[in-house]
């Protein structure tokens, strides 16, 4: 009897440390949840940032949190243009930048390229030449704008103005820049790039690219200038020797070390109107189902609060020579563009997304939005690449004599890649096969160019005489005569002279948003128009995007505290 409850005691305790070791928790930062080895350590050998708490708002970026919505929903049509169609969409959550690009960060652009890739030098003048914003879309033949082409982009006062006179094509090659020049940065201040680098060691043959330091950091310059002993060679880890002869190894933090930014990019159209819309700061059913009619609260584009009664919320055309309203309290402050955050932001604290000036986003123009095929995270224009591999398995750093120039519609050339970027192709057969979510490369016409996907779909002669599989009959531009060197581009212009019926190609991008020289019905973030991206006006400009990694709320206790 004695030995039965001694040993129910014993079986108790046991229970009780058992329940204790199951319930005691092990979040498992430093140890691994696979193998128990130690992370971050001589013993484990593998290396992750286990300290990483989430994504830091980029410089000049604002956080947008993702949901859903109804694009595409506009309260009047007058145009007829019967190209928006409601459809729900959900957006993940995002950063974007809050203020358009100005003439200042251009500028500063423009800076970096002639200082590395001087225009006097004849292989890198079209690197320069092919950046610069047209300022002589001022112009206007019944019009004095000669003060706006002469100083609107350079002159001081108009700093902080949206640039202006950048086509689709210069927007992303900022993009590109900026999110080089930004990562640069950042591993110099955390001391893997030594301190003016940026200055003393940048050249044409060495510039810093962040895919190109991520997969092959010993073609790009910089490193980590203190050095610490041990470990094994591999793509990220460079073994050296130190003054005694002693192996050392060089660190070069790659996407793990949660210290690289995603790319700066244009926004997706889904993006953009969702964050024009700026429903977060509504809790009004109507509302969220997609009657809000401007970024911000209301039906009307004059101010109703006490008070600022009257005043103008966005910089846009009221009438017919009405550029600004009347001199005094009830103008709206500007004639052609205005400064940035010269009007109140919208509750994601984004300036101007109606009016100043209209912005490009990221997507090729089609009349639909193809809901039934995804809703998630919409975007047209997916043109799948991959990074070019040497004969030796390493991938292709272009270098100064490998500059390749594409040729625009108006005959002008802008560089396809830029010395230290890793060199691209596109996807191949041996990529897709096998595979069902996409199957070649250029994804831009998906569900466009076959016979479903148009009432009326009917095959048209190209210029060279056979019947073209693209949907859309459009002008094409490619009559060129060229010099024999690719750097000094056409001597003959040539015109496409097949009769045409549409503007709409691939080479044409959606722009948003109403401008200074619009009415107040392109204000309604909904709207959309398209413009050919290798061309440029006095009103279209843009603004930055970039993806958000992690979780989709800042607050990472929102889901738990709603289950």
């Amino acid at each position: 009897m004695k030995l039965n409850v001694a040993l129910k005691g014993v079986i108790a305790v046991v229970c009780g440390l058992s329940l204790l070791s199951c319930n005691k928790s092990n979040n498992y930062k430093n140890t691994s949840r696979a193998t128990g080895w130690d992370i971050n350590s001589d013993e484990g050998g593998f290396q992750y940032n286990t300290d990483y708490k989430e994504q830091e708002a980029a410089p000049g970026l604002v956080f947008v949190e993702g949901g859903t919505y109804t694009m595409g929903r506009v309260q009047d049509d007058p145009m007829h243009d019967w190209n928006n169609t409601p459809t729900q969409q959900h957006v993940q959550s995002f950063y974007m930048d809050e203020t358009e690009v100005t003439n200042k960060m251009y500028l500063e652009y423009l800076d970096w390229l002639r200082r590395v890739f001087p225009p006097s030098e004849q292989n890198y003048k079209n690197i320069y030449d092919g950046a610069l914003p047209d300022t002589l879309v001022w112009r206007n033949r019944l019009g004095y704008n000669e003060t706006m082409v002469t100083n609107y982009l350079r002159h001081p006062a108009y700093a902080e103005y949206p640039v202006v006179g950048v086509s689709w094509i210069q927007a992303v090659e900022f993009s590109k820049w900026r999110t080089d020049r930004v990562n640069e940065h950042r591993l110099q201040d955390e001391g893997f790039i030594k301190e003016g680098a940026h200055l003393s060691d940048v050249e044409a043959s060495s510039t810093f690219n962040t895919e190109t330091y991520i997969h092959t950091p010993s073609k790009a310059y910089g490193g980590n200038t203190e050095i610490s002993q041990g470990g094994d060679e591999s793509q990220d880890r460079l073994s050296e020797t130190n003054e005694a002869g002693n192996p050392v190894k060089k660190v070069y933090p790659g996407r793990e070390s949660g210290l690289i930014y995603p790319e700066y990019r244009l926004p997706t159209e889904a993006e953009w109107e969702y964050a024009a819309l700026g429903l977060v700061g509504i809790r009004n059913y109507n509302t969220y189902r997609g009657r809000k009619k401007y970024p911000w609260d209301g039906q009307y584009t004059r101010n109703g609060d006490v008070k600022k009664m009257g005043d103008q919320l966005a910089n846009f055309k009221q009438g017919d020579g009405d550029y600004g309203g009347i001199a005094g309290w009830s103008d709206d402050g500007a004639d052609i563009t205005a400064e940035v955050k010269s009007y109140e932001p919208n509750d994601f604290g984004l300036y101007d997304m109606a009016g100043n000036v209209s912005e490009w986003v990221a997507d090729v123009y089609r009349p639909i939005v193809d809901d039934e095929f995804n809703d998630f995270n919409y975007y047209r224009g997916n043109v799948y690449t991959k990074h070019a591999i040497n004969e030796d398995g390493t991938v292709k750093v272009v270098g100064t004599d490998d500059i390749v120039y594409d040729t625009l519609s108006n005959g002008k050339l802008v560089a396809r890649n830029l010395p230290g970027e890793i060199a691209q192709v596109p996807v191949t057969d041996e990529d897709t096969y096998m595979r069902t979510n996409f199957t070649e490369s250029d994804q831009r016409d998906f569900r466009d160019g076959d016979k479903s996907s148009s009432r009326y779909y009917q095959p048209f002669q190209d210029t060279d005489g056979e019947a073209s599989k693209r949907m859309y009959n459009s002008p094409t531009y490619d009559n060129f005569s060229y010099s024999d060197s690719t750097s000094e581009g056409i001597t003959e212009r040539g015109y496409d002279k097949e009769k045409r019926t549409t503007l709409v190609s691939d080479e044409v991008r959606v722009y948003k948003g109403g401008s200074w020289r619009d009415r107040a019905y392109w204000l309604d973030p909904a709207q959309r128009r398209y413009f050919p991206q290798d061309m440029a006006t006095d009103y279209i400009g843009f603004r930055n995007a970039m993806s958000r990694v992690g979780s989709k709320s800042l607050d990472k206790n929102k889901t738990a505290r709603s289950n």
